[in-house]
Parts: C-alpha cells; sequence; structure tokens
C-alpha cells in the first residue's frame, strides 16, 4: 500500500453469506485508502459449465500450480459453491468504485475494457 507501484490487482473468492470475509475485505480496502489510493472492486461471475471449463484451461494450469490437481480443484470448486454465495446480490456491493460483470461469455479483452471504461483508466 505504501510503495510507488502504479496499482495492485488483488483476487478474492469472496463467500457474500461470511461476515469474516466482508470484514477481510473492509481491512484490506481501509490499509490502501489509509495511504490514499483509490480502491476499485469488480465482481466477476461466470456459469458453473464456464467456470468448470476455465478451471482446467492449459494457460490457468500453467499460472496457478493449486489448479494443476485438477480432481482436488474441481472437487474445491464445488464444495465452496454448496457452501458458499460467491456472488453479490443486486445492490448489496454500495462501494462507489464497484462493477458487475458476467463473463460467461466474454473474452478476456472485452472484460479489460470494460473495467477500463468503467473506472477511466
Amino acid at each position: 500500500a505504501a510503495s510507488d507501484l502504479k496499482g495492485l490487482i488483488f483476487t478474492y473468492v469472496w463467500a457474500f453469506d461470511e461476515k469474516e470475509d466482508w470484514e477481510y475485505v473492509n481491512y484490506y480496502k481501509s490499509i490502501f485508502e489509509s495511504h490514499g489510493a483509490e480502491v476499485y472492486f469488480v465482481e466477476l461471475e461466470a456459469s458453473l459449465e464456464e467456470r468448470l471449463k476455465r478451471n482446467v484451461h492449459p494457460e490457468r494450469l500453467k499460472l496457478k500450480p493449486t489448479k494443476r490437481d485438477v480432481k482436488f480443484s474441481k472437487k474445491d470448486l464445488m464444495e465452496t459453491l454448496s457452501k458458499h454465495r460467491v456472488n453479490s446480490y443486486e445492490g448489496e456491493i454500495k462501494y462507489p468504485n464497484y462493477i458487475k460483470i458476467d463473463n460467461t461469455n466474454l473474452e478476456p479483452k472485452k472484460v479489460a475494457r470494460m473495467i477500463k471504461e468503467r473506472f477511466s483508466l
């Protein structure tokens, strides 16, 4: 937060049904804001079918060692989705710098453009 970096992208699977996750997100948000940083929230959602396909995509397996145990990774994804609500309800997120995108059928570059345009980055 106190570095000279132009920005930081932090990804997190947020269990919206867990008070502790709200506290965790707000805690880290406050750290960056206390250093004068603007914090932007981008919520991405995709269908279960698409998430399962992406979970075994060669690029993801290459970049994320934790996904390489495909059987465990699928089990973990399914358990997380069965135990927690990982997408917000309409109007639940009150942060001014927030966007929710269903990226089920969108290419990553398109999603990046949407985010860039929404926040004038």
